[in-house]
C-alpha cells in the first residue's frame, strides 16, 4: 500500500492567494483555476477584467496538465512540432501553456491552470501560486 499525499482547504487558498498576488502585481487579469490528481475543480476565481472565455480555458489547462501528468507547455510544444495527432487525445483540451502539475515526493496532487495573458505569463502566475506551497 502507498501513501497518497492530497491538497487540502488551506493548500489551494495559498495557491490561490499567491496566484492572485502575482498577477495584481503584474496587472494581469486573469482566471485561476486549480484542481486535484483526478482533473476535478477544486477553485475557480476569475479577476475583475479578465475575458469571459478565460473561466473555460483555465480549467480547461488545469485538468489537462493533472490529468497528463505534465505541464500543458509540454504538450502545446509536442502539438507546434508536428504531432497533431495528440489533438485526438481524450480528456485533455487545454492544451496551451499555462497549466502546471503540483508535484511533492514524485506524486502529481493536482494542476493550476491560469487564462488571460501571454501564455508564458499565465504560467508565471501558476508557478507563483504553487510556490506559495514551498514543495
Amino acid at each position: 500500500m502507498k501513501t497518497k499525499h492530497e491538497l487540502e482547504l488551506a493548500d489551494v487558498k495559498a495557491i490561490a492567494a499567491a496566484a492572485e498576488a502575482e498577477a495584481l502585481k503584474n496587472n494581469w487579469p486573469v482566471t485561476i483555476s486549480i484542481v486535484d490528481d483526478g482533473g476535478h475543480l477544486l477553485l475557480l476565481q476569475r479577476m475583475d477584467g479578465a475575458a469571459a472565455i478565460s473561466a473555460h480555458i483555465a480549467p480547461a489547462k488545469a485538468r489537462s496538465a493533472a490529468v497528463g501528468r505534465k505541464d500543458t507547455k509540454v504538450f502545446e510544444d509536442m502539438i507546434n512540432n508536428g504531432r497533431t495527432a495528440f489533438l485526438s487525445a481524450p480528456f485533455v483540451d487545454g492544451l496551451l501553456e499555462g497549466g502546471v502539475v503540483i508535484v511533492k515526493d514524485g506524486q502529481v496532487l493536482g494542476a493550476v491552470g491560469v487564462s488571460g495573458v501571454k501564455a508564458n505569463e499565465d504560467a508565471q502566475v501558476a508557478k507563483a501560486g504553487i510556490a506559495a506551497l514551498g514543495l
